[in-house]
């Protein structure tokens, strides 16, 4: 057992959005904070997520400084097989990840956190009193500083779910696979393009995310990952950006070789438990990705609030039982879209062939952004006249799950 000197209050793992946005509020908060991350160094390697609406900013209250915006962006344009295109604007910006996850990092220091770098938990300890109510942590691992006695820990890790794997705390999530190059001599209009072609990405879409300088992301997810790379070759190689540059992104040490990067992205909902004695699970840790587009920046950062926020009031009241940190769970439910409705519009989506889908999508009005109860009844109409056997394919649904991407539904 660690002396009161050598315990702190909270143990972040991971520094990605997540673990970045908990350790700046848990610091904010008195608390004292220590974060540990495996990799040496903050926001590398960039994985996906590199998208944040103007509105998530507002809702965290971030002042995010010019030098981690790639880009300020409109919005989204989502095209179907036909080419149809449909806008959803609302303005937000494209970051530089890894300059970013490096602000929040740099922010959350500067009010007194610890950040271990090149730090991996390999177990975790929980420990009694003599009442049998939950005490403290001993999180082991490797790196120098291992052992850390922690009061509470924020699991941050990402899709792969450090304290879920260690304290076997359940469900595991089913995900996707997502890789993207970076690019050059590719022009923008301000709008992200999103392209629902299943010929390119089955079971996902394919991506051009814009930059600063005629750069851009171009990427995708699918659920074939090991044929993903041969996909996003051939949707590049089949478009207008055959022959333009393909180089390595800022972040990659010079002479290595060019290739794409990305990772895997938690698909199928929140897990079902993402608090226990002592711990709370934020971001991909806790499967918090918005399910159409798989955005989960927006629900890591404020996950990451919401967890400091009642990991401080639990330490304040000395009980960090589950039964005191469940207004967590409590929180984000009530904050976070139906999850199972997005999913159930999400498999609709792609169970439609590339005919139907087009055939939906020219029922749609150009900008889908704010649709009136009036201009619904009409999509409605149009399907039903135009094919009818739509409506028996759930696309009522798939319309729906459009609706829950926007921002305020913390689709990104």
């Amino acid at each position: 057992m660690a002396g009161s000197s050598d315990m702190v209050d909270v143990l972040v793992i991971g520094a990605g959005p997540g673990g970045g946005s908990a350790a700046i509020h848990c610091s904010r908060a008195g608390l004292q904070t220590i974060v540990v991350e495996a990799d040496p160094s903050v926001g590398v390697p960039v994985h996906c997520g590199e998208c944040l609406s103007d509105l998530a900013v507002q809702n965290l209250g971030l002042e995010i400084p010019d030098h981690v915006k790639a880009l300020d962006v409109k919005g989204i344009r989502v095209i179907f097989p036909d080419s149809t295109e449909k806008l959803l604007t609302e303005p937000g910006y494209v970051l530089e990840k890894h300059l970013f996850e490096q602000w929040l990092m740099d922010e959350a220091s500067a009010l007194g956190a610890k950040l271990h770098l090149g730090h991996k938990v390999t177990s975790m300890e929980r420990i009694y009193n003599s009442e049998n109510q939950f005490s403290n942590w001993k999180i082991d691992g490797k790196g120098e500083n291992f052992p850390i006695y922690t009061k509470a820990v924020i699991d941050a890790s990402g899709v792969a779910g450090a304290a879920s794997k260690l304290l076997d705390m359940g469900t595991q999530v089913e995900v996707i696979a997502g890789f993207q190059y970076e690019m050059t001599e590719v022009e923008n209009d301000g709008y992200l393009d999103f392209y629902l072609w299943p010929e390119y990405s089955p079971h996902g879409y394919v991506w051009m995310i814009p930059k600063k300088g005629e750069r851009a992301n171009v990427g995708l997810v699918t659920t074939d990952k090991k044929g993903a790379i041969k996909y996003l070759d051939k949707f590049i190689e089949d478009t207008y950006l055959d022959g333009k540059p393909i180089v390595n992104p800022q972040w990659r040490q010079e002479g290595i070789k060019i290739r794409p990067f990305g990772g895997t992205i938690p698909i199928s909902g929140p897990r079902e438990v993402t608090v226990q004695d002592g711990i709370i699970l934020v971001g991909d840790a806790a499967g918090f990705t918005s399910p159409l587009f798989e955005g989960g920046s927006h629900l890591a950062l404020w996950s990451g609030r919401e967890a400091a926020n009642v990991i401080q009031k639990a330490i304040a009241n000395g009980n960090l039982s589950q039964a005191s940190l469940i207004a967590y769970e409590k929180a984000w439910k009530k904050r976070f879209p139906p999850y199972h409705k997005i999913l159930k519009g999400k498999t609709a989506l792609y169970e439609l062939t590339d005919e139907e889908m087009s055939i939906m999508a020219r029922c749609l009005p150009n900008e889908l952004s704010n649709m009136s109860p009036l201009q619904k009844l009409g999509i409605g109409l149009k399907i039903l006249v135009r094919k009818p056997v739509l409506l028996t394919k759930r696309v009522i649904s798939v319309l729906l799950s459009f609706g829950y991407s926007r921002a305020k539904h913390f689709g990104w």
